[in-house]
């Protein structure tokens, strides 16, 4: 149990957490292998967005939505005033634009890294066309990740590509408007394997520098080696002032299929903890996008997403509790052992009777999954979708 104090403390920090959800983890998505089919699934881009606002409906801490343009927005531009009547009426509203530029057969040695400058121009296409599409949704981000890389040595420049990403990210912030950002993400490898053009923070650091100053970092936490410290990335990142946000899952998988905190909950709570020291020692807010990567083949997926975000508020609130002032007097000493008390007494209190009760007073279900579950909303989901998806797997190859 926490003491009134600290549950005041947590209280006032979930009025400001939200946690932006993805539209494609709510569709029937898999691995390289294959992928298990979900009645309840959604099957269009207005499914998706009624399936994350059932979410938030129970949480009260995913306001947002993050989109895949190819996937969401059919008729790229044309598309955005359904899209955005889509969502507020789900009660959400739109958040990253993603585009999509590993998806399509051109894309077979790359997009923004091609050799080929046809290429390089229909991928910046399709990115200004993304940014366009923020405008007009209010959506602050464009998030880009870039699947551009080598298998074989030899097979490709990785100087001339580097340059080739620098102009391509460089005319894209170009377009910006004053108030979008652009948040580049990396990953050391897959779906190549000799080498990946954004292949750790410091190459999307280097870039998005040389982007301009609306180009931030995106972390992915799936996106590293198993013994990478992700929280010292973070610690560096704030400390530059180029931490834009955060994809959350775990990388045990490598990439999107693990819920957060599901392998190493102390990771994700430790991660918070950077960030809750670098507010306590600047006095400011940092200015972060919180949002899930997760994309389910075997959870359902709206009980997952619950799941995550019920996760994500627990980890953020035993962050909270971390007596800061203590912990950095017990590092100025040298004094290891109580140092790291600080971080593991926080851990280990339980903060969900005060997160039970800031539910309750926002007028939501003190346990949200719970309430889901008996809201009938997945049987009614899957006697309205389940035909189409159920002929979606002969499709699939």
């Amino acid at each position: 149990m926490t003491t009134a104090a600290e549950t005041d403390r947590i209280h006032k920090a979930l009025d400001t957490f939200a946690i932006e959800l993805p539209s494609w983890g709510f569709a029937n998505t898999g691995t390289r292998f294959g992928k298990f089919i979900q009645d309840s699934a959604a099957t269009t881009t207005e499914e998706k967005l009624n399936d994350a606002g059932q979410v938030h409906l129970f949480t009260g801490c995913c306001p947002s939505v993050a989109t895949h343009v190819l996937w969401d927005f059919p008729q790229g531009l044309k598309s955005t005033p359904e899209v955005k009547a889509a969502a507020k009426k789900a009660g959400v509203r739109l958040g990253a634009i993603n585009p999509n530029v590993f998806q399509d057969q051109i894309y077979k040695n790359g997009s923004f890294g091609n050799p080929d400058p046809e290429i390089r121009h229909a991928a910046l296409d399709h990115i200004l066309e993304s940014v366009e599409i923020g405008k007009q949704t209010g959506s602050r981000d464009v998030s880009l990740w870039f699947a551009d890389g080598s298998s074989f040595p030899g097979s490709a420049s990785i100087r001339r590509r580097k340059q080739w990403f620098a102009e391509g990210l460089r005319e894209t912030h170009a377009h910006l408007s004053p108030t979008q950002r652009m948040l580049v993400e990396y990953k050391p490898f897959e779906p190549y394997s000799y080498h990946t053009d954004l292949g750790d923070w410091g190459m999307s650091l280097l870039l998005s520098r040389h982007a301009g100053r609306q180009a931030k970092v995106l972390v992915d936490t799936g996106h590293h080696y198993q013994a990478q410290n992700i929280e010292q990335i973070v610690a560096w990142l704030l400390s530059e002032d180029m931490l834009g946000g955060f994809h959350f899952n775990d990388r045990r998988y490598a990439d999107d299929d693990l819920t957060l905190g599901s392998i190493d909950p102390y990771q994700v709570f430790r991660i918070f903890n950077e960030i809750a020291c670098f507010e306590w020692e600047t006095g400011k807010r940092a200015d972060i996008a919180y949002m899930i990567d997760q994309s389910h083949n075997l959870k359902n997926k709206i009980e997952e997403m619950i799941q995550t975000a019920v996760t994500a508020q627990e980890l953020y609130a035993k962050a909270v509790l971390v007596d800061q002032e203590k912990l950095a007097h017990h590092q100025t000493k040298g004094e290891l052992l109580d140092a790291e008390e600080c971080l593991k007494q926080a851990f280990g209190s339980d903060v969900r009777p005060a997160i039970r009760e800031w539910r309750k007073s926002k007028g939501l279900a003190a346990e949200p999954l719970k309430a889901f579950r008996t809201s009938g909303y997945t049987a009614r989901a899957e006697r309205e979708r389940g035909a189409k998806n159920k002929g979606s797997v002969a499709s699939y190859a």
